[in-house]
């Protein structure tokens, strides 16, 4: 997907100037590049996404498996070629857009997370992309390492887009919740009233992606196709759901080293159901886990806006709908915000808002003891 370049040479005095947004998502998909302007709401100049050499990937989703072997050798390596990858994503963004370097004021980089365990005795998470590397590559200063501080401070360090939705995209008319579909789906409520609220709900492309891949040998279901062949198996989705994380309250997060293949094998057994069955089911449980969450924790919820390569899912939609009677349920394109690159435009926000000496977590979302600054500085 692409957002075609918008002028950027009539910036208003006092913008701040450009920023650049990188995020590679659970999904290893490619990497997402958003441009966005502050002029003073921000503004989508310019979006893209670039793949990830294939090679590339493959090491991350293997390496991101919970029983995986790690070799810290492996993961060095792995740190600076992701580092290279998006150095080279942000520069062809540059010259996709006719940006130069010295119009973007920072770049904000979320990395690829390889890990995340906020819950454990010894909390961390961990994204690679040695933003050292970018920033010697790009010549541009670079903000990454977001999610550390806020869990050093007692949070989870996820979901940290809720700031930034609550910046564009909250309404005094309504309550809304903004639904991410990426390989984990997260949601942000945002009642007119009242503190902003946000987290994991579980798996979305994740696990329908790998299944796919793994049966049609396609990256991913496009339209839908392979899950509309099946029929949802309600005794999967019955074992599915069982997964004690669901019930477990706010706030929560999550990631592939849980929801994986092998998570799904565990589950299945000695199962001969179709293939296509298991993808129809797994569809199913996003929807569930993602209506119980809202319906829990918002009931008066009126409008849905989703974002994430999840949308483009038209079965996923329909079934989100369908859980959800009563409500619009909607991409975010239907207020003007492209949902493909709205998580790559938070992370440009986040680095404005490091810049400034800002925080940009919630407690109320991530559960830390208090807001935080996030994120390291990487001078140009």
């Amino acid at each position: 997907m692409a957002v075609d370049p918008q002028p950027v040479n009539d910036l208003p005095a006092g913008s701040g100037g450009l920023f650049l947004g990188l995020i590679s998502g659970t999904s290893v998909d490619g990497i997402d590049t958003a441009l966005v302007a502050f002029d003073p709401a921000p503004r989508l100049v310019f979006g893209r996404t670039y793949p990830l050499p294939p090679e590339l990937a493959g090491e991350v989703l293997r390496l991101s498996q919970a029983d995986a072997l790690i070799n810290l050798d492996a993961v060095g390596r792995l740190d600076t070629r992701i580092g290279q990858a998006f150095a080279a994503a942000a520069m062809q963004a540059l010259r996709d857009s006719g940006t130069p370097a010295a119009a973007v004021a920072a770049i904000g980089s979320h990395g690829q997370t390889l890990r995340h365990d906020p819950r454990g005795a010894a909390p961390f998470t961990q994204q690679l992309g040695d933003a050292n590397v970018i920033a010697e590559a790009t010549g541009i200063a670079t903000v990454a390492d977001f999610r550390r501080r806020d869990v050093a401070a007692g949070g989870q360090g996820a979901p940290l887009m809720p700031a930034f939705h609550a910046a564009v995209l909250r309404s005094p008319a309504e309550d809304r919740a903004i639904l991410n579909l990426g390989g984990i789906a997260n949601l942000t409520l945002l009642p007119r009233e009242g503190e902003v609220r946000g987290f994991d709900t579980g798996p979305a492309n994740g696990l329908m992606d790998a299944w796919c891949a793994l049966h049609t040998g396609q990256p991913y279901d496009r339209d839908a196709t392979f899950g509309r062949a099946g029929s949802v198996d309600d005794a999967l989705l019955a074992r599915l759901l069982a997964e004690p994380w669901f019930s477990e309250p706010p706030p929560k997060s999550t990631g592939r080293d849980q929801f994986q293949l092998q998570w799904l094998q565990d589950r299945l057994g000695d199962s001969a159901l179709a293939p296509a069955d298991v993808q129809a089911t797994l569809c199913e449980l996003t929807a569930a886990t993602v209506a119980r969450a809202l319906l829990e924790t918002q009931p008066a919820t009126q409008r849905v806006l989703g974002c994430g390569g999840g949308v483009h899912n038209p079965l996923l939609m329909s079934r989100l709908a369908a859980r959800l009677p009563g409500l619009a349920v909607a991409s975010t394109a239907s207020v003007g915000l492209d949902p493909d690159f709205i998580e790559a435009a938070g992370f440009a926000w986040l680095a404005r808002e490091t810049l400034a000496g800002r925080p940009g977590n919630l407690p109320s979302v991530t559960g830390a003891r208090g807001p935080r600054v996030l994120g390291a500085i990487h001078a140009s």
